[in-house]
C-alpha cells in the first residue's frame, strides 16, 4: 500500500544571531490511510517544528526546511508554491495547535471560526456553511451546538476548547489531521475524553491522525505506531506494541522507565535519564544521545548510527543494535539487556 504522507530526510535549521540551529536533522516516517503514529521524545527534541513542516509553517524570516522530501498522495509538498500550499491546508491536511487560547480568535463568534474553512476551501453559502458547522459540533460532542455558535472563546471551558479546535480541523474533511499536544493543560477526565474522540472520529471517518506528544499514556490509548525523536532525529520507530514491550533504543528504554506505574512500588523513585540533550547548535558527530548512554561505545561519539531493522516494521538508530558491534562484543547484548 502506498503511504498517504511520506518525509524522508527532512532538515530544518533556524538562524539565530547565535548561528544556525538544527532542529530536525533528517527526519523519515511515513502514515498510511486511517493510521495514528505518535511522535514522542523530550521537549526541545524537534516534534513541533517537524509537524509545522509538513503544514509549511516554518517562518521564513528565521527558518527553512533546507533539504528532504514530503509527500502527501506522491506529491511533493516542498515544490508548491505558497497560494498552492494554502489549498492543501485545511483541506487535505489540518492541524491542531497546542493552545486553543492562542490559536482561535477571541473578538470572533465560534461559528464564524468554523464556517471559515468551508467556506474557504468549498465555496458554498453561508446557510449551508452553518448546516455544516452545527453538524461538525454535534460530531465533537457540544451540546446545543446552534446556540454554541453565536458564542466566544471566553465562554467555553479548556475541553470543550479543544474539541472546536477539533472540529475547525475536520471540518473540510481533510485526509491527514496533525494534532500538536491536544491533551496538554487538560485534566485526565478531560484527556481521556478528548482520546476517545480522536478514536471515535476516526473510526467514523477514516481521518489520518499524527500525534505530537511526550505523555506515553496518550501514546499507549490511540496510537498504531510510534516515531521517538531525539536532537531532531527519529531513533527508534515501530508498532504501538513493539516500542512497549520490546524496545531497542537506550533512550527509549529511559522515556519508559521515567513513566509512573500505578502497579509499581511507590517507595521507589523515579529513574530519570541523566544528563541533557546536545546543543543543535553544533550537534555531536556521532550518536547524540552517547553522553548520556550508559552503554555507548567508542564508535557511538564518533559515527552516526545506521539503522537497524529489528523486524519488518520495527527500526533502531543504535550502534548497540548493529550486527557488526554484536560481534566485536559478543557480551553485548546480556550487558545492554537486548
Amino acid at each position: 500500500m502506498d503511504p498517504l504522507l511520506q518525509l524522508q530526510n527532512v532538515h530544518v535549521t533556524f538562524q539565530t544571531t547565535g548561528g544556525t540551529v538544527q532542529a530536525v536533522r533528517g527526519v523519515d516516517f511515513t502514515l498510511n490511510k486511517g493510521e495514528t503514529l505518535a511522535i514522542v521524545g523530550e521537549s526541545g527534541c524537534g516534534k513541533s517544528v517537524t509537524a509545522r513542516s509538513i503544514m509549511r509553517l516554518i517562518p521564513e524570516h528565521s527558518g527553512k526546511i533546507s533539504q528532504g522530501s514530503i509527500k502527501l498522495e506522491g506529491k511533493e509538498l516542498l515544490n508548491l508554491t505558497e497560494k498552492q500550499m494554502r489549498e492543501i491546508r485545511g483541506s487535505r491536511i489540518a492541524m491542531i495547535f497546542q493552545d486553543a487560547m492562542t490559536a482561535l480568535n477571541p473578538t470572533i463568534s465560534i461559528g464564524e471560526q468554523i464556517k471559515e474553512g468551508i467556506i474557504r476551501h468549498r465555496k458554498i453559502s453561508r446557510s449551508e456553511a452553518k448546516k455544516q458547522a452545527i453538524e461538525m459540533l454535534t460530531l465533537v460532542g457540544i451540546s446545543n451546538p446552534e446556540r454554541r455558535l453565536k458564542q466566544y472563546l471566553h465562554e467555553f471551558s479548556g475541553g470543550m476548547r479543544q474539541r472546536i479546535m477539533i472540529a475547525i480541523a475536520l471540518v473540510c474533511q481533510p485526509s491527514v489531521i496533525v494534532a500538536d499536544e491536544p491533551t496538554t493543560a487538560l485534566d485526565v477526565t478531560i484527556q481521556a475524553q478528548i482520546i476517545q474522540l480522536f478514536k471515535d472520529i476516526q473510526w467514523k471517518t477514516g481521518v489520518s491522525i499524527i500525534i505530537i506528544t511526550h505523555d506515553l499514556g496518550v501514546v499507549a490509548k490511540i496510537a498504531d505506531k510510534i516515531a521517538v525523536m531525539y536532537a531532531g532525529k527519529v531513533v527508534e520507530s515501530g508498532p504501538v506494541r513493539d516500542i512497549f514491550y520490546r524496545p531497542q533504543h537506550p533512550y527509549t528504554k529511559g522515556l519508559l522507565a521515567s513513566m509512573p506505574r500505578l502497579d509499581g512500588d511507590r517507595s521507589i523513585p523515579l529513574t530519570p535519564i541523566p544528563g541533557t540533550p546536545p546543543d543543535l547548535f553544533a550537534p555531536p558527530a556521532g550518536c547524540a544521545f552517547a553522553a548520556r548512554c550508559p552503554y555507548a561505545l567508542e564508535v557511538c561519539r564518533e559515527h552516526q548510527p545506521e539503522e537497524t531493522v529489528v523486524d519488518s516494521q520495527h527500526i533502531v538508530a543504535c550502534w548497540l543494535q548493529d550486527p557488526r558491534a554484536k560481534q566485536v562484543y559478543p557480551d553485548l547484548a546480556e550487558a545492554t539487556g537486548t
